[in-house]
């Protein structure tokens, strides 16, 4: 069945530990574009962070509800409050989803933001700025051969 919700694979040449590091490592990637700010835990199961960016323009709440070594990594985001669109709490009750699996010598990630879908007033800026963390600091934090590297 074809879904709607924004998805991004990534194939890389590091193993499927390495690549789960490099997620769970929120803060050396999920940041640096827009002057972002991270608190909380962002590893363990039940764990719970914020997310600020862009001087208000983008807030959210997010809760690890599934943490499987190596192979995935779910957040719930449980609050969102974005100043650029009509209803600011479209990513309320969405997930996001990093699913870890081998592909031959490689690993695959595919990333899905489950809810974040073309019928939302977000979807064009919110799908970009996934595919530039993803490709622009998360890539090369997996690629490191530092494994708490923060790329500026």
């Amino acid at each position: 069945m074809e879904t709607a919700d924004f998805t991004f694979t990534l194939l890389v040449d590091k193993s499927p530990e390495k690549v789960f590091q490099a997620i769970s490592n929120v803060r050396a990637w999920w940041s640096g574009f827009h002057a972002e700010e991270i608190n909380g835990g962002t590893e363990k199961l039940h764990d719970k962070f914020s997310f600020f960016a862009g001087g208000g323009a983008h807030y959210t709440e997010h809760k690890l509800v599934e943490v499987i070594p190596n192979r995935k990594i779910v957040w719930l985001t449980t609050h969102s409050s974005f100043s650029f669109v009509e209803n600011p709490n479209e990513w309320t009750n969405t997930e996001v989803i990093f699913e870890i699996s081998e592909k031959g010598n490689q690993t695959q990630l595919v990333f899905t933001h489950k809810g974040l879908t073309p019928k939302l007033e977000c979807y064009d800026t919110c799908s970009a700025s996934w595919a530039q963390y993803l490709t622009d600091k998360l890539l090369p934090l997996i690629n490191s051969e530092e494994p708490e590297a923060v790329i500026k």
